[in-house]
This record gives structure tokens, sequence and C-alpha cells, in this order.
């Protein structure tokens, strides 16, 4: 090194770094030995470093890094300008930045080798350990001219000194459990192979209660003293460690022989051995106490947790001095805040209502200026826009360093400031109620004479209330001198006997008025017993007083007017008691008002005293008015007839307080009334040889003949066919079946097919479900629901539109339909009886009505006569409907015109029993005498009916004439059925009428509109 000033090295123009790199190297890399041969002979330094393995660098004396070799560069992933100077601290690891530093300067000051570790940030990011060391060269001087430097990676050797040390660490740690531990804390060891258990210590087998000089138990043996409720987690975790190698940490109960139950809490690791599971090996510790000090610590938490809840109180700590906070979990609640949030000064003061954040601060800043305590109220206004009343309170406490820190309360008082609004508002409303109802109230100490009168008491005594409330004496003197004695005595009674005490008096007010008070006082108790103090009202009752003065003198008239009313009035009690009964029904029976209180209802007549108890039992079961007839005993023993009406008098709440009876005497009503029924039971019998069906009125052989067969088919439930003209009678015979049969009381249910459109017929009969068309919003029960086990009556029969025909058909089969739109069956108990003017005959032939529910409908046919057939019975009917329509219309007819009654027997009345009744309807309208008679205008000729020499001509004469009419309209229109133009217009009828009938008569409507098309 003496010759270093002599040796230079020629740089080399075509290294990888460049020429900046090239000059860099060549003017401070370590001079190159010269050769000791045959002259000197120039090395390649740069090639020569750069090729080295390893990680070079160099520095100048002031520490400045001006050279880093290739592989240096390669590793870091950066061009040699990024890197010298103090540039390569960039790659070093942040905490390693310091350090690193730091010795480098020591280093450079003293001249020492510098050896350090430090991690560095490899091209791809990744940090490794690397070891740098730094050898200064010298001058002859001692001088320092350069620094040389290399790095060596020691990532792999760190990583296992770290785990090198962590085992250490964790085997002295074993070894000191293992020793210390099992003296200090009666923590017993074990060992456990797939075998079972091989080993366990003398302390573990006096934890677990057992002989230390037996051997280790078995797996059951040790599950057997494992705690009935832990033993099968226990088995489990057994059997998992088992199977898959890992540590474990479980706490159970063990019950020793003697029944004590121990909390044990037992820790264990695996040994592996080529990866093969050979044993575990741990500890366990008898943690009884511990756990059974935690359980309670719980307890207590959950209950102060609860306390907190319950009472809306929080609680709190803030280090001034720190700005740190801690809340529990009540005062989250409160500040409504989640437990995310650290809670800080900033945070609360957010929550402060803006009118309350000035006291707020001021009170922070007592506190952090050093007051001890703080305490006061504001609200916080959450970000829903709701507010909050709460109260604070807290007191500082200072640890040995001196550090303060305040721990107190938060309590949500929103519910208690609203109740003391609340009773601000109710003090208010009690002032004016009182003020509204004269009424005052009033505290009194006897003891002290101490009084409080509220503003309405001095108003109602008559006392300025600036003068404050005035002494007993002073009152006493107010007081009418006529109470004064009543007064006085009063008030000694309560002093003395200390009970509740009620007063009427009448004052006298400073201007002569007197009124009149009434007063209530309550004593008031210590808990000992002791009377505090008399509390009460005063209430002005002049007002009441007059009233029920007024009310005495009208209880005392409307006593004579009940006295003096010609009926038998009396009142009972809610549950029959007798009160009160007028002087005519005492006089009537003989009694007293005391004897006929006393009574027990002798002077009820026997067979109606069981009828009576019924009726009046029911009245008072059901709390609503009642009335029936019996009969009462007079004085001299004879019965009189009365009709008692009973009516109920209830109080604001419904409940029954009183029953007033009034009886009116119907001796004389009870008497004509049997006269008139011994009259009626004739007349009856001889109405009955007339007519033996209602309304249906007549004595024609053809009527009997009906009648007849109404009578033997009554009873059965055979379906009925009632055919014949209009206006014959047909549903008064299909109602006088109903009436005799044993479906009587069940309902009868009369259906007009053709007054219901075609669309709803079957949503008519059958009912629908909701939604099974436009419109049908609800389920809707069908006709044969509503006449399920009664009668449905079916006029007009042969109306029914053919999809109609094979429901009803299924009903009479199969007694059972579906609702349109369903799908359930429903059961039909239903009797069917039709009725039709129509040739169902005919019909069949025409292809509009089904033979197969003809021969169902028709298993008893009754033919009705028309009027023509019973002219006998026009003198009958004529007398039946003038009856009638006399009565509705209060007119007095005693006969018929003689004349008048030829012309009706001898008019055909095509239109039947309808158009008779109907005639006579009009003419008792403009009757003005008492002899009936009938404008012969009113009966237009009529040509002369003749039965038809065939019967089926005629009807399929009118169903051809009908086809051709619509075939006509039809073609008109274009095959148009509705609108302005349709052929239903055309025609005059519904379109749903129209496509029935263009459906049974076989018409092709669209057969019209390609006529109109060509």
């Amino acid at each position: 090194m003496e010759n270093a000033e002599a040796i230079h090295v020629q740089p080399n123009s075509g290294g990888t770094t460049g020429s900046a790199a090239a000059c860099s190297f060549s003017g401070c890399i370590m001079p190159v030995m010269a050769s000791s041969g045959q002259g000197s002979e120039r090395l390649n330094a740069q090639l020569l470093v750069d090729s080295i393995p390893g990680l070079i660098h160099t520095a100048r004396p002031d520490g400045y890094l001006d050279y880093f070799n290739k592989p240096w560069l390669e590793y870091l992933g950066v061009t040699l300008d990024k890197v010298t100077g103090w540039n390569w601290t960039a790659f070093v690891h942040p905490e390693d930045v310091e350090g690193i530093v730091a010795k480098w300067r020591a280093c450079l000051a003293t001249g020492e080798i510098f050896d350090y570790e430090t991690r560095v940030r490899k091209a791809n990011g990744e940090y490794r350990w690397m070891f740098h060391r730094k050898v200064p060269l010298r001058d002859a001087n001692g001088n320092i001219v350069k620094w040389y430097g290399s790095s060596l990676d020691i990532e792999e050797r760190k990583t296992a000194e770290e785990q090198f040390r962590r085992n250490a660490q964790e085997l002295q740690r074993s070894e000191f459990y293992l020793a210390e531990g099992q003296r200090l804390a009666h923590m017993g060891s074990w060992a456990f192979d797939p075998d079972g258990f091989y080993y366990w210590s003398p302390e573990l087998f006096r934890m677990h209660g057992l002989d230390p000089a037996s051997k280790p138990p078995s797996v059951q043996e040790y599950l057997d003293c494992v705690h009935a409720q832990d033993r099968e987690s226990m088995a489990n975790l057994i059997k998992g460690i088992l199977a898959k190698a890992s540590t474990f940490d479980a706490t159970k109960r063990i019950v020793r022989p003697n029944g004590e139950v121990r909390y044990i809490r037992c820790v264990g690791a695996p040994i592996v051995e080529n990866q093969s599971l050979k044993k575990y090996i741990g500890s366990s510790i008898d943690v009884t106490e511990h756990e059974l000090l935690t359980q309670e610590l719980r307890r207590r938490e959950a209950y102060l947790t609860e306390a907190q809840g319950l009472s809306h109180t929080g609680s709190f700590g803030w280090r001034p001095d720190s700005g740190g906070i801690v809340w529990s979990d009540e005062t989250y609640r409160i500040f409504e805040y989640d437990r995310s949030v650290k809670p800080t000064i900033d945070s609360v003061v957010q929550r402060v209502h803006p009118g309350d954040r000035a006291d707020f601060e001021e009170v922070t800043n007592r506190a952090l200026a050093g007051a001890t305590d703080f305490e006061h109220a504001y609200r916080l206004l959450l970000p829903d826009g709701r507010v909050k009343h709460v109260h604070a309170i807290a007191h500082v406490l200072q640890d040995a360093s001196g550090n303060r820190e305040f721990v107190g309360g938060v309590t949500d008082i929103t519910e208690r400031k609203a109740a003391e609004e609340a009773l601000r508002r109710s003090e208010a409303y009690l002032a004016e109620a009182q003020r509204l109802s004269h009424t005052g109230s009033w505290a009194w100490t006897p003891d002290s004479d101490a009084r409080h009168w509220s503003e309405e008491c001095y108003r109602v005594l008559g006392f300025d209330p600036r003068d404050g409330a005035p002494r007993i004496e002073e009152l006493i003197q107010r007081i009418h001198p006529d109470d004064q004695p009543a007064f006085r005595e009063s008030v000694e009674r309560a002093m003395h006997n200390k009970f509740d005490e009620e007063l009427d008096y009448r004052i006298v007010h400073p201007g002569g008025a007197v009124r009149d008070i009434h007063t209530i006082g309550h004593p008031v108790f210590s808990p000992s017993g002791d009377l505090i103090e008399y509390t009460g009202t005063v209430i002005d009752v002049t007002e009441r007083k007059r009233a029920e003065e007024e009310l005495r003198r009208s209880e005392m008239e409307l006593q004579q007017m009940l006295d003096l009313a010609p009926q038998h009035i009396v009142v009972y009690g809610p549950n029959r008691e007798r009160l009160y009964a007028n002087r005519v029904a005492l006089d009537y029976h003989g009694y007293s008002l005391e004897e006929w209180q006393q009574s027990s209802g002798k002077y009820i007549h026997p067979d109606d005293n069981g009828r009576l108890d019924v009726v009046f039992g029911h009245a008072v079961a059901r709390g609503s008015a009642d009335e029936l007839e019996l009969r009462l005993r007079k004085r001299d023993g004879t019965y009189r007839w009365f009709l008692a009406r009973y009516n109920p008098l209830r109080d604001n709440k419904g409940q029954v307080m009183r029953w007033y009876a009034a009886c009116t005497d119907i001796e004389d009503r009870k008497q004509a009334e049997d006269t008139l029924h011994r009259e009626n039971v004739a007349l009856r019998e001889e109405i009955d040889k007339a007519s033996m069906f209602e309304e249906i009125v007549g004595t024609s052989p053809a009527l009997k003949s009906v009648l007849s067969r109404i009578s033997k088919v009554a009873p059965s439930d055979s379906t009925v066919l009632i055919t014949g003209e209009t206006g014959t009678g047909k549903e008064l015979v299909a109602r006088a079946i109903h009436r005799r049969s044993d479906r009587a009381a069940r309902p009868f249910v009369s259906v007009n097919c053709a007054a219901i459109p075609r669309d709803l017929i079957a949503s008519e009969l059958f009912g629908h479900e909701k939604g099974a068309f436009t419109g049908a919003t609800q389920q809707r029960l069908g006709r044969f629901e509503l006449a399920n086990g009664g009668t449905i009556f079916l006029d007009e029969v042969g109306e029914l539109p053919a999809e109609t025909q094979v429901a009803l058909l299924r009903v009479l089969q199969e007694h059972e339909f579906e609702r349109v739109g369903g799908t359930r069956r429903i059961r039909a108990d239903v009797r069917v009886i039709a009725a039709t003017n129509r040739n169902l005959q005919a019909a069949i032939s025409a292809g509009s009505f089904r033979s197969d529910l003809f021969y169902r409908l028709n298993v008893f046919p009754i033919e009705m006569p028309s009027l023509r057939e019973r002219r006998e019975d026009i003198p009958l009917l004529v007398e039946y409907f003038i009856d009638r329509y006399a009565r509705k219309a209060g007119k007095n007819i005693t006969g018929v015109n003689k004349k008048t009654l030829e012309l009706l027997q001898s008019y055909p009345w095509p239109g039947n029993i309808r158009e008779l009744q109907n005639v006579i309807e009009r003419s008792v309208i403009l009757c003005e005498t008492e002899i009936f008679s009938i404008d012969e205008s009113w009966l237009p000729k009529q040509p002369s009916l003749t039965e038809p020499k065939n019967q089926m001509e005629l009807p399929r004469k009118l169903l051809a004439q009908e086809k051709e009419m619509i075939e006509a309209a039809l073609k008109e229109s274009r095959g148009r059925i509705f609108g302005p133009t349709g052929a239903a217009a055309k025609l005059g009828i519904p379109r749903s009428t129209l496509e029935s009938k263009i459906k049974s008569l076989k018409i092709d409507k669209n057969h019209f509109r390609t006529l109109s098309g060509i």
C-alpha cells in the first residue's frame, strides 16, 4: 500500500455501466497492483468488480457513496445516479434507516470498520436482510482516502435465528411452567398418545381427587370424571386432536369422588415426528376460584349494564390532559354513536344542542383549568332532529403521577323533562279546572296552623290572595252564624279522630252574598303514623243546591203525576229488587209500599208467573226493553189482564241501573179479542173450505186438481215443473209447495231466469270467485248456496242459455256445482221447482232446450189452468182483490155491481189472474161509491181463443219467423251485433239476448260478414 500513489488504473471504456461509471470507477476504485514480471500490464478492474458475485460499493472519506457495482444495481433495479450520495437510504427499510445512518456517521468520525445489518428493498419491492461491511483505505499519513464496502444477503440466517430465538424462549417458558407452575399454581402435567394417558403428575391426581399412587386413567375413566354437561364436548375434543394434530386450550368441569365440582383448564400441544402425531403433552390448572370470580364479575357487569339501561344512566371517564374518553354501552346509546366511533370532546360538542354549546364549553374549560368536579344539564340534537335532555355529573381522580381523570355519569332525563312539562301543564289545567268548577284546594297543619290555599280557594271563600291564607278563627267568622257551631265541631273531631271529614256550610262574602260550600278533608300521616296535615277541597255548590231544591220540587210534582196516572207504574233495581210502586198500583193490590216490596209476586196469576220470570229474565240478560201480557190479582181476589212493558235505565257506562215497568189494563180488549177470535175461527173454517192455500183463491175443479197435486208432492223432495200461461200464479204454487214441505223453515229463493243477462246468469245461480271476470272484486255466493237446505224456484227456466242448462243438469244429477272461476266442488242440498210459459217440447225440437234437462225437471209436472178454464173462481177472486186494495186505499166497498161481475166473467182474460188483479186495483182507486164497478172500455175486445189443432205447429212457426227476422237484421247490419247500427239495436233487444238466440237457432253470423265483402 506504500506505493499506492504510483499506481493508477486505466478505465475500460467498454464497461456495462457507461462512461460515467467508468470514470467514477477509475477515479475512486483502489489501485490495481502492477505485475512484478516482465513489465506492467493494465487490468480491466471494472470488469473484474462487476464480475464478482458479491455486492460491492465505495464511498468518499466524507461518507458520500460514489460507486455500486453491477450486481448491486441489478439487485436494486436502478441506475447508479439513483443511489449515489445519500440516495441509497431510500432503499433501506424505514425502520432501519435511522440506525444505519447513525452507525455510518459514527464510523466516519472514528475511522472504525463499519459493520451493520439492515433490510434492503429489491427491485421487486421485497425487503431482505443484508450484512454491510465497509473498510477504510488510508494514505501514508493515516488519512482515510476511500471506503470500500460489500454487502451480503443474510435473509435465511436471520429467519433461522428468529426461529431459534422463539424456540428457545418457548422451551424456557415450558420448563418454568412445568417446574415452578405446578408447585406454585397447583398445576398438573400430563402426557397423552393415541392409546390414551400414559403420564399424570401427582398434582394432577390431587386436582381430580384421585390417589397419586394409582396409574393414569383411561380415556373413558377420564371422561367419567368430567361433568355430565361437559362430557360430550371433551369427547369430541379428544377425537378432533387425534384426527388432526393441533394445540388446544379448553376449560371444563370435573366432579371429584366426594361430589365437589372444580373448573379445570387444560392446555395441550402435539409432538409430531416425520409428519406423524406421536403424542400430546400439556398441563391442567385448577381455575375454580378464578372462574367463580369471573362469573361473579360478569354478573356484576351485567347488573351494572342492566341498571344503567333501566335508569338511562351511562358512565364515562375523561382525561383532560390527553383528551382520552371512555364510554359505557349506555353512554353510547344516549349519545347514539356507534361503538366503532372513538369518543372525543369534539364528537360530544357535535351532539350538543347549538343553544347549549356555550354553557357546555364553559364547563369543559373550567374542568381543563383545574376544577375538581362539575355538574350540568344540556340538550343533545340528534341527526334525525330529535332532542334529548341529559344531566352529567363527574368528580376528578388523580393517580400517583399526578394525572387527572374525571369519572362520572350521564343520565338521559328526556322523560323526566317531559314529565315536568306535563306536570306544569297539568297544574295549569288543574287551576283552570278549579276555576271552571268553582273548586279550590287547601292544606292545613293543625299544630302550627300553617295553611296553603289555591287561587280558586280564595275566590270561592271570598278572601284576597294578597293577604295570605286566613287563620282558622278568621275563616270561622266569615261562616254563616247558624253553621259556625257545626264547623267548629268538625274541626275538633278531625283533630281528635284523624278521620276523613266532610261538611256543608254557608259562607258570607264581604259584599253580603251567601254561598253554599261543600268541603272534604283527608288526613296525611307520616310513616310512624303521626298526623302531618289535612288536605282537601272546597266547592261552591250554591247552584247545585238551588238545582237540588228545584229537583225536589219537580220530584214531588212527578210523584203526584205518577200516583194519579191511570196505569200501574213500578220501578225495579238492576236485579229485579222492588223499589217503587205508584198509588194506583198499590190501591189495586191493596198493599202499602212496604208490603209490596216484601211480597213475592203473589198478586200474579199462577199461570203467568213462570212466563213473567222468563220474559223479565231475558230482558235483564239482554238489557233491552220487552213486554208481555199477564193477569194481576185485584184486592177483591179477581184477576184482570194487563199489558206490562219493561224499559231499562242505563248509566253513562251502559250498565242498567233501573227497570221501569208500566202496566196497562187491557181486560176489555182481551175480552173483545176472545170474541173476535171465536168469530175468526168460524170464518177461517169457511175460508179454508173455499181456499186451502193462502193466496191461491178458488174452488173450481181445475184448481182443486192442482191443489191436490200440491198436497201430494209437497212432503217429498221431488223436482217439480210448473207450466201454464203467464199470470196464472205459478210462483204462488211454488211457495205453497215449499211451505208444506219439510224445508219450510229454510230459505225459499226465487230467480227469474229471463230477467238476468246471459253473461251473468251462471254467476247469479252458482256464485263466483274473486277475479273470475272483470268486475268480480270479491267472492259472491250464488242463489243455490243461499237456498241451501231450502227451495230454489227457477221461473222462466226455458230462457236459460245452453251452457247454463248444462250446469243446472249437473246440479240435478250430482247435487254439486262449482262457482264461476272456482275449482272447489260445493254440495247442493236444494229442492228445485221450475216454471215456464213456453212449450219446452217445441224448444227441444228447435234445439234451444236440452231434452235431458227437461226430463230431469219434469219429474212431477203441474199444469196451471188459465182463468178461462176456471171462470167459476172469478167472483171469489174479485171479492179477494177488492178487499185487499180497498183496505190499502182506505175505502169501504160493500158490494159488486151485477153487470160488472157478468162482464168480468165473460172476458177471456189473456193475461189471466195478473190482468184481473191490475183491473181490480185500478178500479178500486177510481171507485167513489160503496158499490164496485168497472168501465167496459177498460177490457179490450179480444178475438175468441180456440185451442190449436196442432200444438207443435204454432211454436215452430214462431221460431221460423224469429229466425227470419234475425237473419234479416244481420244481413242489413252486415253481421254486426252491437252498436247503434247493429242487429241488436235494429231488433230492439239486448246484445246478450240476441247472441243467445243466434246460438240456439244455429245462425252463422259470420256468413253475413262474408256477404258484405262480396
